[in-house]
């Protein structure tokens, strides 16, 4: 008979999250998750079969939580415009609270295109966070908060790289002035 795992999964892939945000992939060591998990090595291996999918599995997680949030705003009630203002104004928050950068970005950064997987997760959660723009913005532009000429996809994409531009800078230079000033320059060109 087989045994109970003796630690619980999710927990276990929230803590290797925070461990993959701070060090990347490939600084991460597998000692590293074993002491955050507070599980043996045979355990992290058998549960998850290699670094590499308890990676996977912490990107999914760190989309879970939060490209959710951010669509969750964006898609949430109230103007168009305001739904904008809070979205960046998180990831301002964010980004001064937390230094990290967006763990999506920074797996972008690390892997390129090396890694096929890790390449799609990070490409699905751009677009998913694009297309949420874009609809915020055709929304805004039907009720004539913004430009209705204007070209919604080339503004989705800009925010996007203007929030990721955000969360880069943030971990060199997180000040709050600084990083409130670009992210009303974008709202800016709305």
């Amino acid at each position: 008979m087989a045994r109970a795992k003796a630690f619980d999964v999710d927990v276990a892939v929230d803590r290797a999250m925070e461990v993959f945000w701070a060090n990347g992939f490939g600084d991460t060591t597998p000692q590293q998750l074993v002491d955050a998990l507070g599980i043996g090595r045979g355990s992290l291996y058998n549960a998850f079969t290699s670094k590499h999918a308890l990676y996977e599995r912490a990107l999914r997680r760190y989309y879970e939580r939060e490209t959710v949030r951010l669509i969750e705003i964006l898609d949430g009630p109230g103007p168009a415009r305001e739904r904008l203002r809070a979205a960046v104004g998180l990831v301002v928050e964010a980004a001064r609270e937390d230094r990290r950068g967006c763990m999506m970005a920074n797996a972008a950064v690390e892997f390129g295109e090396a890694d096929e997987v890790v390449n799609h997760l990070v490409r699905r959660t751009f677009e998913r966070q694009e297309a949420a723009f874009r609809s915020t913005i055709e929304e805004g532009q039907r009720a004539g908060d913004i430009d209705p000429d204007a070209d919604a996809g080339a503004l989705a994409a800009f925010l996007l790289t203007t929030i990721n531009g955000i969360r880069v800078l943030a971990k060199a230079d997180p000040d709050p002035r600084r990083l409130a000033g670009l992210a009303e320059t974008a709202l800016r060109a709305l």
